[in-house]
């Protein structure tokens, strides 16, 4: 069941002409979220991939100490590569 809020937009999104019925508006909210799901489950698999190889790095010594004033810095650019295998993995 849709809130007041939620059968408006359907109604206004209709009446924009941008969709038919509300069918069509709740089937592309619906492929939204499994586009969404998708990506979210490459970026998972990307950061799993990102934490084994960097396991098998620091096992093998392949590893540079991060200072607390660099840390946050750091995990950004962690964060951005992962976003990125994730983009080129979807």
């Amino acid at each position: 069941m849709l809130s007041d809020q939620q059968q408006h937009l359907v109604e206004t999104l209709v009446q924009s002409g941008r969709y038919q019925n509300a069918s069509e508006v709740l089937r592309d909210g619906l492929r939204l979220i499994e586009e969404r799901e998708r990506l979210e489950a490459a970026k998972l698999k990307a950061l799993k991939q990102a934490a084994r190889q960097a396991w098998t790095d620091v096992s093998a010594g392949r590893y540079a100490d991060v200072g607390d004033d660099q840390l946050e810095d750091f995990v950004g650019q962690i964060g951005h590569r992962a976003a990125q295998l994730a983009k080129a993995a979807s």
